[in-house]
């Protein structure tokens, strides 16, 4: 995300590309056994990528990001700083580490409580954008980040994969073009 003082998206728009990528891959892992869930998994372009060689490992990296992103704008919305968006966290290098931690931890739950924890990560998130409205979305706030200067700037920094569109993590690793993703939904689309 820039973050050179451009407005984040609109806090609708974040709900809903957060709701939608996640709902993808809820929907690509829907009735698979635990053995499925475990199998090698490739997207066109080879591994899904960030130490995650099956779905079960892709369910546990993206809800490992969900719930730092939670605590981020929770702490946020608090006042204080997450420790995730302190300097010396926000290498490549401790970026990949937490990223091998949270899939290796993942391996450890059975399939059916990493979906369960994933689908409450999901909830909590999207609950946690829905207590925004635009005018508190922009607002200038203490983020812990001084270079972004509101809740929605935070949002859109800490839920961006560097270089990529924001709020979209699970599609990147599925290989799923963001073409047809991106299209803002009109205001009577998105829910609340």
């Amino acid at each position: 995300m820039a973050t050179d003082g451009t407005m984040p998206l609109p806090v609708a728009e974040a709900r809903r590309r957060a709701a939608a990528d996640r709902d993808l891959l809820l929907d690509v892992v829907r009735g698979k056994t635990t053995d499925e869930l475990r199998a090698p998994y490739r997207v066109r372009s080879g591994p899904l990528g960030d130490f995650c060689e099956s779905l079960h490992d892709l369910l546990a990296h993206v809800q490992m990001w969900d719930e730092i992103n939670l605590a981020v704008l929770a702490e946020a919305r608090r006042g204080r700083a997450h420790w995730s968006v302190e300097p010396r966290w926000e290498t490549p290098e401790v970026g990949q580490v937490l990223n091998r931690a949270g899939v290796a931890a993942g391996r450890l739950l059975p399939s059916d409580l990493l979906l369960h924890r994933f689908q409450a990560s999901r909830d909590a998130l999207l609950a946690e954008l829905s207590c925004y409205d635009e005018y508190a979305w922009v607002d200038p706030t203490l983020t812990g980040k001084r270079e972004v200067t509101s809740i929605g700037g935070l949002a859109q920094y800490v839920m961006t994969v560097p270089g990529q569109q924001a709020y979209w993590h699970a599609a990147l690793h599925l290989g799923v073009p963001l073409d047809g993703l991106t299209k803002p939904a009109s205001e009577s689309e998105v829910v609340a």
